[in-house]
């Protein structure tokens, strides 16, 4: 991994002791406090990476990562987390909404009830979503509470009542 050399300015050195005296967000402090050591002045030359990691409980690849954003992207992209990206949900309430209706409706002929697979299998036939696993559709009808095997599942509840 290359090593990025970080020469930090008059005033983003004041700017990064002024984020450290105000305090805030902790991994913004602590990424400044390692900028402010990552510094190529004559008093950092003992602060090494593992140093580094000792003093502030950075490992290597995160020290690493910041001296490479604060050289690429600059002081406000190295004082902040790293974005996520690929972040979004597969089941929507759309597909949960899908889910509680096929759960909820006639088993599949030959079955006594619907099992997670199965589905699964229907969302995929019924073109709902591409790909999902049985221990996602498992996972939402934890979220609801589901119980397939009671009288009483949570759908139509005022009718079960009555009866």
């Amino acid at each position: 991994m290359p090593r990025y050399k970080v020469t930090l300015t008059e005033e983003e050195t004041q700017q990064l002791k002024a984020i450290i005296r105000k305090g805030g967000k902790g991994y913004r402090i602590r990424h400044a406090q390692i900028l402010l050591k990552l510094d190529e002045k004559p008093e950092n030359k003992s602060w090494t990476y593992d140093r580094i990691k000792e003093a502030f409980g950075a490992s290597h690849s995160t020290t690493a990562n910041i001296a490479k954003r604060f050289v690429m992207e600059g002081l406000d992209a190295a004082l902040e987390r790293k974005k996520q990206q690929n972040r979004r949900r597969k089941v929507t309430g759309e597909v949960e909404a899908h889910i509680c209706a096929i759960a909820c409706s006639e088993p599949p002929e030959g079955a006594g009830h619907w099992t997670m697979q199965a589905i699964a299998d229907e969302l995929i036939r019924l073109e709902v979503v591409d790909y999902i696993t049985d221990t996602t559709v498992c996972n939402v009808m934890k979220k609801m509470r589901s119980n397939r095997g009671s009288l009483r599942n949570g759908a139509f509840q005022e009718q079960m009542r009555s009866l």
